[in-house]
């Protein structure tokens, strides 16, 4: 049965209250359902396979690689070879990533579920110890399995598309990054599920405000 990020009427009206155009898209909008995945080494493995890749692509591999499997644990993953790996739809590197973090797993060198007791940051800090695995993907990490309520992601593409969409914006600085990031504390893990709907196309009519590069 499918698990969704949970949350509900308080952290709705706190966003509401603190920023006027996103509780008109959180209106527009209605409940966001973003499935989550319980598993940490599961959705560890479902981050490194969504790096630098389109949504669908994402999770049209994550299903080939659920099918294939039955079950997405250290102990599957190890019996594969880098090139089974790869049969999924993945390259080299990323299979690579995949069989590290499972021998890490199995040999105790890394404790995935001693994450459940650290900060954002200690998480962060935690997971960038293996290799592949960068801020990014830590965050999707927090948001998706652990469901950490504070959660909002620079290095999102899509975070950055919502924000100039619903505000505007011809780009997301740093500096105009953590304005928002701050006004939407300590609920930024329900902002970024809006976000995301609003970048995926869930308002008719609202455009992106980036500059359009000029054909030579």
């Amino acid at each position: 049965m499918a698990e969704y990020f949970q949350y509900g009427e308080a952290e709705i009206a706190y966003l509401k209250h603190a920023d006027k155009r996103l509780a008109e898209v959180i209106e527009r909008v209605g409940k966001v359902e973003r499935r989550v995945i319980p598993d940490l080494f599961s959705a560890l493995v479902h981050s490194i396979v969504g790096q630098q890749i389109s949504t669908k692509a994402h999770e049209t591999i994550w299903q080939r690689i659920q099918e294939g499997l039955g079950e997405v644990t250290p102990v599957v993953i190890n019996r594969l070879s880098l090139e089974e790996l790869q049969g999924f739809g993945i390259s080299f590197r990323k299979a690579a990533y995949i069989h590290n973090a499972a021998r890490k797993v199995l040999d105790g060198t890394f404790d995935i579920q001693a994450l459940y007791g650290m900060s954002d940051k200690e998480v962060c800090t935690r997971l960038s110890e293996l290799e592949g695995i960068g801020v990014w993907s830590a965050e999707m990490l927090m948001l998706f399995s652990m469901q950490r309520p504070d959660i909002l992601s620079f290095g999102d593409l899509a975070i950055q598309r919502g924000l100039r969409m619903v505000y505007h914006h011809r780009q997301i600085t740093r500096v105009l990054f953590e304005k928002y990031r701050r006004r939407f504390s300590p609920c930024n893990s329900v902002a970024s599920l809006y976000l995301w709907a609003v970048a995926g196309g869930a308002i008719e009519g609202m455009r992106d405000y980036a500059p359009k590069n000029k054909k030579k």
